[in-house]
């Protein structure tokens, strides 16, 4: 089974990715970015592409950046999916993998425009208890540090913080322990299905079009690259 990866550089795709590695029978062929095009930055995320490139490298996979404007449009949104779907299955891929943990509105969306494409989805993290998957991947080393959150429903102070036990013991029992409803989003850095860790340093933290976004910055440190 040969699988791109929807990637959003965070923890919950990291988490993915070693968890299909573990199925021999699966080959992790791609990583699959959707990038917002004028701030050249992972869409949401506001990951600076330099460090979703040193991703990329830390797993040895390569990266697929799929350009959207922003604001974007859902019709634009699918139809540069359309354009990276194609070439997926114009490569030999037969699926694509997403992150998604419980939302059922998601996952059916996006069984319904893959339909017949020749890419079939899978989630083979849907349905996991995200405490437990939470707790399991901090307990296996992944780290990962918080570069959006939605300050409806989280207090703006969590931004820039790692994602670790501390943390989770913070949270409001309001909020997914994995932020699955777009309560919060990470960068990983760190974790076995890295080959290294990314060296990484904490930026600016400002609110903008209703989210709070930290910037993380590449660390320049003696033999390690972000680029």
């Amino acid at each position: 089974m040969r699988v791109v990866v929807s990637w959003s550089s965070g923890k919950d795709s990291a988490w993915m990715v070693h968890v299909l590695r573990s199925r021999h029978h699966i080959d992790v062929g791609a990583l699959l970015t959707t990038i917002n095009e004028p701030a050249e930055r992972v869409a949401m995320h506001a990951v600076r592409l330099e460090l979703l490139h040193a991703q990329a490298d830390a797993l040895g996979v390569p990266l697929w950046q799929v350009p959207i404007p922003s604001p974007c449009s859902n019709d634009a949104y699918e139809r540069a999916m359309s354009v990276a779907v194609g070439r997926a299955v114009d490569q030999g891929f037969t699926h694509i993998a997403f992150a998604d943990l419980f939302l059922e509105d998601v996952r059916r969306y996006r069984e319904e425009r893959l339909a017949g494409s020749g890419l079939t989805p899978i989630f083979p993290l849907f349905g996991a208890d995200t405490s437990a998957l939470a707790r399991e991947m901090i307990d296996a080393g992944l780290r990962a540090r918080i570069t959006c959150v939605d300050p409806r429903a989280i207090d703006r102070h969590f931004a820039g913080r790692d994602f670790d036990a501390s943390l989770l013991a913070e949270l409001p029992a309001s909020v997914d322990p994995c932020g699955e409803r777009g309560e919060f989003h990470t960068f990983a850095y760190k974790g076995p299905m890295f080959a290294h860790e990314i060296p990484i340093d904490t930026g600016i933290t400002v609110e903008r079009d209703g989210f709070v976004f930290t910037d993380l910055i590449c660390r320049a440190i003696p033999n390690a690259s972000c680029a």
